[in-house]
């Protein structure tokens, strides 16, 4: 297959203003084709720039629930409509209509413009502002059809790469990249986390997130190729790291040679033993992390 290549929008956004953030997310698009990207990967909740109630009172959360969107709707479209005309994945991210509540999701479109993936957010941030959002129930793999061949994609949002259960359900389902759409901070910590993900699971991760002063972009992404050689001598597996400005950032990601790491190395889910495990699918949650506002 080649390079696969990844453009992380590290913008800052328009608030609620769903016009400029759509103008200002086509420039970037665009931008992303002209240099060759396969994907362009936006940052989270892009359609009112990961804007949350700020009142927990019905008014405000009303409000602020007008905002959602059905995956009709002319924002989402438009992205399908340039997908489709630019020739590029588009991975776009919005406030979705749920049942109940809203939903932060990515909707993944391929370069003909078809939806190829739609996620909810799975681990929402039920002790902050995100305890108005509805989490998502599953985790998704599709392939991604590109000018260079097929790719196994699947995405996790901001908090879920805080799990580790999240990549490596990806992996499971057999996901080769990740996209992560990003709202918070990516301070050293995070940053080390997200690159173990990409290792522990041998897979590629690509994250996009909100520049400065929304928040402190940083927009990364790694390969799992953790050794060169022989004597397998330790490399570093960032392809990209933005600073903290606006701008589109290219992830070079070399499929043949990360298929090639994942035929033959040790981790993934070559030596796993699922038998002892068990415990992991267990619902009880004990002292001290017993929280009243979780639902888990």
């Amino acid at each position: 297959m080649g390079i696969l290549t990844v453009a992380l929008l590290q913008m800052a956004s328009a608030g609620m203003d769903r016009e400029a953030n759509q103008a200002k997310g086509e420039v970037f698009c665009r931008r992303a084709a002209a240099l060759g990207a396969d994907i362009s990967l936006f940052p989270e909740m892009w359609s009112n720039g990961y804007t949350l109630p700020e009142k927990k009172t019905h008014k405000a959360i009303a409000v602020w629930e007008q905002q959602a969107l059905d995956l009709d709707a002319p924002f989402l479209q438009h992205f399908r409509n340039l997908a489709r005309e630019l020739r590029i994945a588009i991975a776009i991210t919005y406030l979705q209509k749920g049942d109940s509540r809203p939903r932060n999701v990515v909707t993944l479109f391929d370069r003909q413009g078809r939806e190829v993936l739609t996620y909810a957010k799975v681990h929402t941030c039920e002790f902050d502002k995100e305890a108005a959002l509805s989490p998502g129930e599953d985790f998704y793999v599709s392939d991604l059809t590109t000018a260079h061949g097929k790719v196994k994609v699947g995405a996790m949002i901001c908090f879920d790469r805080e799990f580790p259960e999240s990549a490596r359900v990806l992996m499971l389902k057999g996901a080769e990249i990740v996209l992560v759409p990003n709202a918070c901070e990516m301070e050293r910590n995070r940053t080390a986390q997200l690159r173990t993900r990409a290792y522990e699971n041998m897979i590629g991760i690509a994250l996009a997130n909100y520049a400065a002063p929304q928040e402190q972009g940083h927009s990364v992404a790694f390969d799992p190729i953790a050794f060169t050689g022989k004597e397998g001598v330790s490399r570093d597996t960032t392809l990209v790291e933005a600073g903290s400005e606006e701008g589109t950032y290219l992830a070079k990601f070399d499929m043949d040679a990360i298929r090639k790491w994942r035929s033959r190395e040790v981790w993934g889910n070559a030596y796993r033993r699922p038998r002892c495990y068990s415990k992991l699918v267990s619902e009880d949650v004990e002292s001290p992390f017993v929280r009243k506002d979780a639902t888990h």
